[in-house]
């Protein structure tokens, strides 16, 4: 899959909905190592972190929350 902001962005976006890697990859139609690749690269684009995941979560940072709440106030 080649990378495009849009791409990253909607990726982000789907795991950020999901809480979940496979879920956000089988919903995207794409294997879960694809977008585990694909999704920290946009978070370092931007210079921050926006999720952190563990073995059996994944949530998002206080950066992403951030980001989420002044898209709100515009």
């Amino acid at each position: 899959m080649a990378f495009t902001p849009l791409n990253a962005l909607n990726e982000f976006l789907a795991v950020a909905r999901r809480r979940s890697f496979a879920s956000a990859a089988s919903e995207l139609g794409i294997s879960p190592s694809a977008l585990s690749q694909a999704v920290p690269p946009a978070g370092a684009k931007l210079g921050v972190t926006l999720l952190s995941r563990t073995t059996r979560s994944v949530a998002l940072t206080a950066a992403e929350g951030a980001l989420s709440s002044k898209r709100v106030q515009r």
